[in-house]
């Protein structure tokens, strides 16, 4: 159920960068037919400009403002058969893992700090990876957000090893089963 007292039929990706949550919200679109919304593009195309150019001028607490408006938003607009990809810092507020958890059915794909920094090295794209160390950062990010992303999800699926289909199959029946125990 959300705030509004409606079922809900979601399912809400999370984890850190470059961990496959916007790759894997276009597979499940595709399997399931559901709506797609990737949170740091809508936010970009509100803000008419890239995340890199808001942390630049904002710094990471107005990203972060920009971001609990835009699930507020999600949550207000009572979305449903809906697939949404977070960036990966989106459940470092407790208000916005309530808000995750109101929206649907909450998925942690969880990459190691190998994985991660395999798939972001030579992203520029990524502000908080522009450092002299990106690997250290990956490593102390990690540290830090895992308990919180334990703490909001609902299935935990570790990616490596695994390709799309095999992790889109994974959360389409879990999430069958949730749903059916949650009507």
């Amino acid at each position: 159920m959300n705030h509004k007292g409606t079922q809900v039929n979601n399912i809400i990706l999370i984890g850190f960068m470059g961990c496959g949550k916007s790759t894997i919200g276009r597979e499940l679109k595709r399997m399931l037919g559901f709506h797609w919304i990737d949170t740091d593009t809508a936010i970009e195309t509100r803000a008419h400009c890239r995340i890199t150019e808001i942390f630049a001028h904002e710094g990471e607490e107005g990203f972060r403002d920009r971001e609990t408006a835009e699930l507020r938003e999600l949550l207000d607009k009572n979305i449903q058969s809906t697939i949404v990809s977070t960036g990966g810092g989106a459940v470092l507020r407790e208000e916005n893992r309530t808000i995750l958890r109101q929206l649907g059915y909450v998925v942690w794909l969880r990459a190691n700090a190998d994985t991660i920094f395999h798939r972001t090295r030579k992203n520029r794209d990524r502000p908080i990876l522009q450092t002299e160390n990106p690997r250290a950062v990956i490593e102390g990010l990690l540290q830090q957000r895992e308990p919180i992303y334990r703490e909001c999800a609902h299935l935990i699926i570790d990616v490596a090893g695994l390709n799309r289909t095999e992790i889109s199959a994974g959360i389409v029946e879990s999430a069958r089963y949730f749903f059916a125990q949650h009507e």
